[in-house]
């Protein structure tokens, strides 16, 4: 690395290697530029598949959010994969894009200890635009990563961190690409590097070692890491055989037992506090709306219409499930009971859980009156287990898995 023990990181002759060059760390921007832009746009669809302006914001993880939700609309129920697409998309991707970052950053590192700090107020900027790109990477790759295998060391609720550091990052990498892509483009097209006495772009070392590896292989290796990557982790969303490749993913290689309730959980009944009693024979479910109320017993669910209707669970993590033979209720029946019939407004659904995010969740008209919407009783033809959301949970195509509220308590429709 070092020219000598005494040659400060701030020298342009401290960074010798070879490999460093315009070329190189325009190659892999573009990549970066290619795969944020879609990790960027997966973010903001997967943000507005919760609804956050439903009910007053009962589903809004983010508030004050201000004009950052100008985009946001009415998360459609079909398709039914959608939400596992997109999210499944930006999870897969966004770890596949980790050693392309890695790499990226080890590319322009002598930039960061470039003095002075500022030559011009155009060169001011850059640098603070490459500040708050280099933060922001880091900080939006670490806490998703860490969000993904369920590790929440971070202070704070994930989804506020993140939706805010998004934001910023994304501020940061348009005026970047703004200030570069001239650059960028011109390094793409040059076979070669500049001499060190021509380059403007500080990357080329003055004095560098001996090759140990061409930038050809460097490119190989980094590309190699993704594609390992990419197979250690995308089965999670892909499903069925390729689930057993998902060895990096918290859900997707856990075998979840056999039968009918054996596939995957992102929480279990234990870990938020449900308890035997609470779903015994003295559980309820509450309906009301319109002034009115209904309370039902299990024995006075069955007696409803039944209808099953085959969906997925999707979650934020990244992971999913196959499609799932569900059994139970229609919402939009439900809602009838209450007088809500033909066209049922949306509800808000509460859970037995005591505590957690999305404990209250509420669900648009659109995705009340969709057939397919289900408070399941049962899945592939048993009752539902306990993780599962015994005695009722509720299934709707196309929503992400937090809105699939476990363990319901009560229906309120139209009371917003």
């Amino acid at each position: 690395m070092g020219a000598s023990p005494l040659t400060p990181p701030t020298s342009p002759s401290f960074w010798r290697s070879p490999l460093r060059g315009p070329r190189l760390t325009a190659l892999l921007g573009v990549v970066l530029l290619a795969g944020i832009t879609l990790l960027f746009v997966t973010g903001l669809l997967s943000y507005a598949a919760y609804n956050p302006d439903l009910a007053g914001g009962v589903n809004d993880q983010t508030p004050g959010k201000g004009l950052l939700g100008f985009y946001l609309f009415n998360w459609p129920t079909g398709p039914y994969w959608l939400y596992r697409l997109t999210q499944g998309l930006h999870v897969t991707v966004g770890v596949a894009l980790v050693p392309v970052l890695l790499a990226k950053l080890w590319s322009v590192i002598p930039k960061l200890f470039t003095l002075p700090p500022a030559r011009s107020l155009g060169h001011a900027m850059e640098r603070l635009s490459l500040l708050l790109l280099v933060g922001g990477a880091l900080f939006e790759f670490v806490t998703g990563l860490l969000n993904i295998q369920l590790e929440y060391v971070f202070p704070g609720s994930f989804y506020p961190l993140h939706f805010y550091g998004a934001w910023v990052f994304i501020g940061a990498f348009v005026a970047h690409v703004a200030l570069r892509l001239p650059r960028t483009v011109r390094a793409v097209r040059e076979r070669t590097d500049p001499a060190p006495d021509a380059d403007d772009t500080g990357l080329v070392a003055l004095r560098p070692d001996p090759p140990t590896v061409s930038r050809r292989g460097a490119l190989g290796l980094v590309g190699a890491g993704s594609l390992l990557l990419l197979a250690t982790t995308a089965g999670q969303s892909i499903g069925g055989w390729w689930r057993r490749t998902a060895l990096l993913a918290p859900h997707g290689g856990r075998d979840p037992g056999s039968g009918p309730n054996g596939f995957q959980i992102n929480k279990s009944a234990a870990a938020v506090g449900i308890r035997e009693q609470d779903t015994g024979a003295d559980w309820r479910l509450t309906v009301e709306g319109g002034g009115r109320r209904v309370r039902l017993d299990r024995a006075g669910l069955r007696r409803l219409p039944q209808h099953t209707s085959a969906l997925p669970i999707a979650c934020v993590e990244g992971w999913s499930t196959d499609n799932q033979q569900w059994g139970g209720v229609r919402l939009r029946d439900l809602a009838a009971l209450v007088g809500f019939e033909g066209e049922p407004p949306g509800v808000v659904v509460e859970s037995l859980q005591l505590r957690g995010a999305f404990r209250r969740a509420a669900l648009s008209a659109q995705q009340v009156r969709d057939p397919r919407s289900l408070l399941a009783l049962r899945v592939g033809g048993a009752e539902l287990s306990a993780d599962h959301g015994h005695p009722a949970r509720i299934i709707v195509p196309g929503a992400p898995g937090v809105l699939n509220t476990k363990w319901v308590s009560r229906l309120t429709f139209g009371e917003w």
